[in-house]
């Protein structure tokens, strides 16, 4: 029997505490760095080429999201069989699960960034993108989706390596790819205006994403492949698109939402844009602990639900619970106190419009980040544990919430409507999540106790 490589985490045994930090910290400095090649895009953006150059960057981030965000969902989705195999210590099953992940994403990433591609301009009209910065809307992000290729190559390997317990990795990549990223911008954004930070951003993720191939094959002795492990199986594909296509579309039907409510911020002009887009730059790097915990309790119920140790699942929710709320209460105070400020850094001189606008923005969601921190815990120990279609209602609620605040809210109440539509979301998430959760550990203490009796036998 193949032995586990030294660089994999066993989550099934130890601490429940210390593997969620160990494992989450490493992960939080990823998405920080990932949001900070992210936000240096907008910030050179704005400080070279001006307000409506930031609000053309701005006017993509939703429809950004709802593509990129499924193929990010899918790889996601698409390392949890690979978790709970290897919890399971099923190894053989593990690596063929990750080859059929290998097939299938590269198929769907294709497809997709083809169709995309085509049909950019056309989705920017119908979310009514301002005539001023419809051009810039279009070339920054047809860019980024012919680019979804090497985003899937690089989100399938990091997932598969965090599935693994393996969450330092990753990082170190992306910390190279993020400096990387940072130095073409400086370098294009001159010469090719607005699309030289999109190729920028395309070209250090597809070096990420190839370094962590080259590590995977050099350093993970359980991913040697057989002849066997390399074939095409139907069975393990439905069950990774089982996994997967419920966690993308759980991100894109957030983001339909999303959608709706940045089309009804189109229409209140670009000032508005550039703040929305702003404020929204801030808040996803504040962010990055919640989505850090998200990927962990993947992971960790992943693992753990394959070896059987629902207690391990109850532990692991309780601390991670507490590190959001902990977290959620100094964040706020960051926004209360020099959110305003962060904004200073995108542009050299923003409009005082611009500055009330974006710190009215933060400070209201800042005020529910707890909220946000019980959505991103608890989805993910229920997407972990396999429960996907339950992880796609709380999307379902989410986006209900953003559309009605994009349909009746912003258009009678304006932009503090705008403001308070993710912390609506957020509620109305909350409340089904905690009770499908509750739901889900009685279902399954049931079956395993089902399981663990005898066998009766007639007298």
């Amino acid at each position: 029997m193949q032995t586990k490589s030294k660089k994999t985490v066993d989550m099934t045994t130890g601490s429940p505490l210390f593997h969620i930090l160990s494992f989450m910290l490493p992960t939080l400095v990823g998405y920080l760095f990932q949001q900070l090649y992210s936000m240096a895009d907008t910030v050179i953006i704005g400080q070279y080429l001006g307000e409506d150059a930031l609000a053309s960057v701005g006017a993509t981030g939703s429809i950004n999201f709802m593509i990129i965000g499924f193929c990010m969902g899918l790889c996601t989705g698409f390392a949890i069989p690979i978790a709970q195999a290897f919890g399971a210590r099923d190894y053989r099953n593990m690596r063929r699960y990750l080859t059929n992940s290998i097939y299938v994403s590269a198929v769907i990433s294709i497809s997709i960034a083809v169709i995309v591609y085509f049909q950019c301009m056309n989705i920017l009209h119908l979310m009514q993108t301002p005539d001023n910065i419809i051009q810039g809307s279009w070339r920054y992000l047809s860019i980024l989706f012919l680019g979804i290729p090497v985003t899937v190559m690089y989100n399938l390997a990091s997932g598969i390596m965090r599935s693994l317990g393996d969450s330092r990795t990753p990082v170190y990549f992306l910390l190279l790819s993020s400096g990387l990223n940072i130095i073409l911008d400086l370098l294009t954004v001159k010469s090719f205006g607005i699309a030289g930070p999109a190729w920028a951003t395309v070209i250090s993720q597809a070096v990420s994403g190839i370094l962590c191939i080259l590590y995977m094959k050099k350093k993970f002795d359980i991913l040697k492949m057989e002849p066997e492990d390399r074939k095409f199986r139907l069975h393990h594909m439905n069950n990774l698109l089982y996994m997967g296509i419920p966690m993308g579309l759980q991100y894109s039907i957030t983001a339909i939402g999303s959608v709706i409510l940045q089309s009804s911020v189109n229409i209140l002009g670009s000032t508005y844009v550039a703040s929305s887009a702003t404020a929204i730059k801030v808040q996803l790097f504040m962010a990055c602990p919640f989505d850090a915990l998200g990927s962990t309790a993947a992971t960790y119920g992943g693992q753990n639900i394959g070896a059987g140790r629902l207690d391990r699942i109850s532990a692991g929710m309780k601390w991670s619970v507490l590190i959001g709320f902990c977290y959620s209460v100094a964040a706020a105070l960051v926004m209360f106190t020099v959110g305003t400020n962060m904004v200073r850094i995108f542009l050299k001189d923003p409009s005082p419009v611009l500055l009330e606008n974006t710190a009215l923005y933060l400070k209201i969601n800042a005020a529910s980040y707890f909220l946000l921190a019980l959505v991103n815990i608890i989805r993910f120990f229920i997407q972990g544990m396999g429960f996907s279609v339950l992880a796609i209602c709380a999307g379902i609620f989410e986006m209900i919430a953003r559309a009605f605040s994009g349909f009746y809210l912003v258009p009678r109440f304006g932009y503090i409507a705008a403001c308070t539509a993710s912390p609506l979301a957020w509620i109305l998430a909350d409340a089904f999540l905690i009770i499908a959760y509750f739901y889900i550990m009685k279902k399954l203490r049931l079956r395993l106790s089902s399981q663990s009796q005898p066998n009766e036998t007639p007298v």
